[in-house]
């Protein structure tokens, strides 16, 4: 059997993208982007990013609602754009949330450290590995209701956030105005802090797009995907919006507490509700930071095989990576993914984790990469696909804005790509090295693209010359 089985509700879908979206970043990073460029130039920052998100959410809900697809965009990319273009696709989104197991599995072992300091975090590591795998195992309605019920988890703590926060932003003189005048805000450091900040702004938004990875299991993705679209836009949106203004209300910007992206102690999110539950605030706010962790892990897992499955299906990897077994899972495909994960793990114990560190870099770019192929695949299924197979009237659902919305979403990823060696300038003092990490997962998509368009060269040619010498033969 190499068909999946379509057992995924509205429900799952919508909790599935918002689980692979709503992680770390909301916790802990969105009180260092209001620290890097001020109130006003984050908000923007992640207002802008957050339209360029809806372009690419309503892009890939055309394509995926005319063709439901466990191969998502790259399969998108292997049709609309070329078949090297595809490959490539691929191989680069599995790498990268594969090796995101292993980034959360090491992030899970530090999170346990806060409450265990003396017992060794690889113990935790090994634990959640196994259970992440065990969920995945069983049918894919199993991981639904699961990545379910720990996505419902973090929506009801940035709600709960929200509240407590809007009561405590009523309370403050000018409702908390002052925050913004003061120092150079509302943009700290001017252009320069606002395009670092946008920089990162897409990072914690990426995993919207595994709505397109679901919808090959989702049950009716005809009106299934639209409406979890509109839905998972919008609350991504409002709480991220939500969050950093009621933070930017709160905090000035300039409080040294923001400046850390990696402790829980001053996690915008502790220092308010502090206000409240004073001494449990970290432990809460640590133990719903460990449930994003392992909800991003699950959502990684579940990705990645379904591209290494796809791949095997298209004959870009082993045929044995196609194969399901009797629950509709791709087994052969999970265990290659976690076989990855797993050794991306232990490169956290060498060399004090300077290899793992450089993985994660390696695949950090990753995300816009699949975002800019969502983009020209969309223009590319409008402009060349469409028009030669039914046209707008084959559309049960269409994108707004096209092309202009897929031009300016190529336009501004490309930007994000090329521009990331900002950061690295303005603060100086770094080697070539790092910037090469920084550009690698664009090095290695190329080696991907080129490396299969060279093979399929070869490929061609030697079947002509054995054509050829066939036919000599039979003269």
């Amino acid at each position: 059997m190499t068909t999946l089985a379509q057992k995924l509700q509205s429900r799952h879908v919508n909790m599935i993208a918002m689980g692979g979206s709503i992680g770390t970043g909301i916790f802990l990073a969105s009180g260092y982007a209001i620290h890097v460029g001020g109130p006003g130039g984050a908000l923007f920052a992640y207002l802008l990013m957050a339209l360029i998100v809806y372009f690419l959410m309503t892009s890939l809900g055309e394509m995926t609602v005319y063709k439901p697809s466990s191969g998502t965009f790259c399969e998108y990319a292997s049709t609309y754009v070329g078949r090297d273009f595809g490959f490539a696709m691929g191989y680069n989104y599995w790498l990268n949330w594969a090796i995101t197991i292993a980034v959360e599995m090491v992030a899970a072992s530090l999170i346990m450290n806060y409450w265990f300091p003396n017992v060794n975090g690889g113990i935790f590591s090994v634990i959640f590995f196994l259970a992440i795998l065990l969920f995945n195992i069983f049918s894919v309605r199993v991981y639904g209701e699961i990545e379910y019920a720990l996505s419902f988890v973090k929506v009801a703590t940035i709600i709960a956030f929200v509240v407590l926060g809007g009561f405590a932003v009523f309370q403050q003189p000018h409702f908390g105005a002052k925050q913004w005048v003061i120092g150079d805000a509302p943009f700290h450091k001017g252009y320069i802090g606002f395009i670092i900040v946008f920089l990162f702004a897409g990072f914690p938004f990426q995993g919207t797009e595994l709505i397109g990875v679901a919808s090959g299991e989702t049950k009716n993705p005809q009106t299934t995907i639209p409406k979890s679209i509109k839905m998972i836009f919008w609350r991504l949106t409002l709480f991220y919006l939500l969050s950093m203004a009621i933070i930017s209300l709160l905090i000035p910007y300039n409080d040294p507490r923001l400046a850390s992206q990696d402790n829980v102690m001053t996690s915008p999110y502790t220092l308010i509700f502090s206000t409240y539950i004073s001494h449990y605030a970290a432990d809460i706010i640590n133990f719903i930071i460990l449930i994003a962790v392992l909800s991003a892990a699950n959502a990684s897992m579940y990705s990645s095989t379904r591209i290494l499955w796809y791949l095997g299906k298209r004959g870009d990897a082993p045929g044995i990576f196609k194969k399901i077994s009797k629950h509709g899972v791709p087994m052969f495909a999970m265990l290659a993914t976690a076989l990855v994960g797993g050794l991306g793990f232990l490169t956290s114990f060498v060399h004090n984790g300077v290899l793992f560190s450089y993985l994660v870099q390696i695949s950090s770019l990753s995300g816009f990469i699949a975002w800019f192929g969502i983009a020209l695949s969309h223009y590319q299924f409008r402009k060349k696909y469409l028009p030669e197979n039914g046209g707008l009237a084959a559309l049960s659902y269409k994108a707004r804005l096209y092309p202009y919305a897929q031009i300016i979403s190529m336009l501004v990823i490309g930007f994000v790509i090329i521009a990331q060696f900002i950061p690295l300038w303005v603060e100086a003092n770094h080697p070539w090295r790092d910037f090469i990490i920084t550009y690698a997962s664009v090095m290695m998509f190329f080696v991907f693209y080129f490396g299969h368009k060279l093979y399929m060269f070869f490929k061609g040619n030697y079947a002509v010359r054995m054509q050829a010498e066939a036919s000599s033969l039979k003269e």
